[in-house]
């Protein structure tokens, strides 16, 4: 079995936008052999051979939504069809870990909306076949992108295709750029453009009447196959959260 990570290094990059910017701390070995030393007060001497001390790490900034994560209902609305929707520590495990499909959307252009018949074409040509459980990963290739570029340019789901997806008993999706919809600015420049408030974070807002989650800044989609192989999902457990970083992995036999 062949495990390939879909998970973006949790790292601090200079050339990130400021509000995705992650800071972790590093602290060496020989920084804890002096708290060892004063603040247990264990002497030099009775020290084990050899022992250079711990090393430790401290993340001193970092968003649930950064890097690879994935949102809970609790994200796009207070409540789900009426009922108050889940935060991230009340996600059944069992959702987190199922059969896994991708989505080819490469051929998708920049602020191109990913279609209901997008969807259907690509699993026809595929062969692909959908069941309750499944878990859809959307392939866009964005990932390759950094910087401004990043945030600012994809295509998206559109409100259509999420619910059609929901409906064939999808509890997950993920997707390999900044964000499931239209990338942010392109929609907030569109709804103003129109003066129309369904223009903006469509496919987010099914979350207010139909229960799912997804994925976002997945990577590495180009090395999975249509289907045939498993997706584990697994957040931080973080109590009230909207959202959280996760591990993502696929298992290809």
């Amino acid at each position: 079995m062949q495990i390939i990570d879909l998970s973006k290094t949790i790292e601090y990059k200079k050339e990130d936008p400021w509000f995705m910017r992650i800071k972790v701390k590093n602290f060496s070995h020989k920084r804890s052999k002096f708290l060892i030393r004063f603040f247990l007060g264990l002497p030099k001497k009775l020290f084990p051979k050899n022992f250079e001390g711990w090393a430790d790490d401290k993340i001193v900034s970092m968003g649930v939504h950064a890097s690879t994560h994935i949102d809970a209902p609790w994200h796009y609305s207070p409540t789900v069809g009426g009922k108050k929707a889940k935060t991230i520590d009340e996600i059944p495990l069992e959702w987190l870990h199922g059969e896994g499909v991708v989505l080819d959307m490469t051929h998708k252009a920049d602020f191109d909306e990913i279609t209901l018949e997008d969807v259907q074409k690509d699993l026809e040509k595929s062969g692909a076949k959908l069941k309750a459980g499944t878990i859809v990963l959307i392939r866009t290739d964005r990932d390759k992108l950094t910087g401004e570029d990043f945030v600012n340019k994809g295509t998206g789901m559109s409100k259509e295709a999420t619910e059609w997806l929901i409906d064939q008993g999808i509890k997950v999706m993920g997707i390999d750029q900044w964000g499931f919809d239209l990338p942010l600015r392109h929609l907030v420049a569109e709804a103003k453009k129109h003066q129309d408030p369904d223009m903006f974070w469509k496919a987010h807002l099914v979350g207010q009447e139909k229960e799912y989650l997804h994925m976002e800044q997945l990577t590495n989609l180009k090395a999975l196959p249509s289907h045939g192989f498993k997706v584990s999902v697994f957040p931080l457990k973080i109590k009230g959260a909207s959202g959280a970083p996760a591990r993502v992995v696929a298992m290809v036999e």
